[in-house]
């Protein structure tokens, strides 16, 4: 059996369980030997450990420290034991973009590219896969010339097509939805099918990770959490999100109509069965005593409705105890939809907001939602007890103070639970990116952090100092 060494090289201070991490070592661990090295714990590593994991400002603060605890050895000696050890033939890490969550770096390409630096894999495959990977392969070749392959596209049974031919002793440089450099060439193979199941490799495997990632904190309190989905693409097509990117891989092509949906999305939006779900939280409430799961659908509410239907009335009937965090987008919250999600246990919903006025909103970004639509959204959850977060960016090219302002004013009327605040950061491959490019708001995509990006703000109208000074008091303000 062929021997993979899934890295997980967060920074964030705190525990994730990466949805990758659990599908890949699910569609591959039945036939091989999968094992984690997971680097959130190290102290030579992490950003911040004391301001991550109580969330800086933006939620209450928590007793979260008391819950875990921090290795003191140097994270490059024990990944090179890890590899001298388990011997791997292969070495995977994924992530989406480089991102920020609150004030530093946490997961990206470039960090599991810094980890692996000077360390000897023994002739183990050097594998990385995520949007990097899909949007711009020559680029990241360009960057990490050390890799040995990128995997395009959603990368679980791509993964397992290595493992098996290494076992089997076929050759693997003709692998679909896979890239290479041959005699100074990128060599692009045609891409692999979407993959039509989440059943496929359910159920998700959550044993491999540490019992200590499990803890989070939330509002307060210390939760045992794990990040889960139902469902996996999504229906719009903001012109900054991850999605677009995937979309544009896979050949879905977004539509003419007042609503921002692609065609064809029934295809590309993919639902667990109910079954499925409904065992798989089973487990993680009783097997896991996990009490919160945060679901990472890009949009919960474009689910099945039979399913979530059916899905509610197997919990109703049960006695598992636990909390569900989603997020969506104002246009599906109603009467209707706030039961649903009741009876679903949801605690917490996340929506983006991004910015006050419509226009820019529609002409930019391809979002749709009306400033009445999202008042009255907030204000649905907020009569049925259900938690709002606000998702806000601040940092969009040519943008100005007033319009900063304006945003503020908007979250004031909303009376979110909890607001959030991003520097404008699109992911690379997506319009807002090349947006960013085209006008300078910065040189290039920057792998490593999009504080870089931040920091080489050309705004007309904006400098960096004021962009600092709205980032750290946007929720007192928005509070005032």
């Amino acid at each position: 059996m062929t021997k993979i060494l899934l890295i997980n090289p967060n920074k964030w201070g705190r525990g994730i369980t990466h949805i990758w991490i659990a599908t890949h070592s699910a569609s591959t661990g039945e036939e091989h030997n999968v094992e984690l090295f997971d680097c959130t714990f190290f102290k030579n590593w992490t950003v911040d450990e004391v301001s991550f994991a109580t969330g800086t400002n933006m939620f209450k603060k928590s007793d979260y420290m008391n819950f875990v605890k921090f290795r003191d050895d140097n994270i490059k000696i024990a990944l090179q034991n890890k590899i001298n050890e388990f011997k791997p033939d292969i070495i995977f890490w994924s992530a989406i973009s480089s991102h920020i969550h609150s004030e530093g770096e946490y997961v990206n390409i470039q960090n599991g590219y810094d980890l692996l630096k000077d360390i000897k894999t023994n002739g183990a495959l050097k594998i990385t896969g995520g949007l990097q990977a899909t949007s711009d392969p020559e680029l990241v070749f360009k960057k990490f010339p050390n890799i040995d392959y990128l995997i395009m596209g959603e990368s679980e049974f791509v993964l397992k097509e290595f493992a098996d031919k290494i076992k089997s002793g076929n050759q693997i440089s003709d692998i679909n939805g896979s890239s290479y450099i041959k005699e100074k060439k990128i060599i692009i193979n045609p891409k692999q099918k979407i993959i039509d199941s989440l059943d496929k490799f359910s159920p998700y495997n959550y044993d491999i990770f540490d019992d200590q990632v499990f803890f989070r904190p939330y509002n307060g309190e210390v939760v045992r959490a794990v990040d889960y989905e139902l469902s996996r693409g999504c229906i719009y097509s903001c012109s900054y999100c991850v999605e677009t990117v995937i979309q544009k891989y896979y050949g879905f092509e977004e539509s003419s109509s007042k609503t921002g949906a692609i065609k064809n999305f029934k295809s590309y939006l993919r639902n667990k069965s109910a079954n499925v779900i409904f065992d798989e939280i089973t487990y993680l409430v009783k097997e896991k005593n996990i009490n919160f799961i945060r679901c990472q659908d890009t949009n919960f509410l474009t689910n099945d409705r039979k399913i979530l239907m059916e899905l509610a009335n197997k919990i109703k009937k049960s006695d598992l105890n636990f909390r569900i965090y989603i997020e969506t987008r104002p246009e599906g919250i109603n009467d209707l939809s706030v039961e649903l999600l009741k009876d679903l246990k949801v605690d917490g919903v996340g929506m983006g907001i991004e910015l006050a006025g419509e226009d820019f909103r529609e002409e930019s970004l391809n979002r749709f939602a009306s400033q009445e639509k999202t008042i009255l959204a907030f204000k649905l959850l907020k009569k049925n007890g259900i938690k709002r977060t606000s998702y806000n960016v601040i940092g969009f090219p040519d943008q100005n103070e007033e319009s900063i302002l304006q945003t503020i004013e908007f979250n004031k009327l909303l009376n979110p639970d909890n607001i959030t605040v991003a520097y404008y950061s699109p992911y690379v491959g997506t319009g807002q990116q090349k947006k960013g490019v085209d006008t300078e708001t910065f040189s290039e995509y920057e792998f490593d952090a999009d504080a870089a990006l931040r920091s080489k703000s050309k705004s007309k109208e904006l400098s960096t100092e004021k962009l600092d000074y709205y980032k750290q008091n946007f929720v007192k303000l928005s509070r005032a």
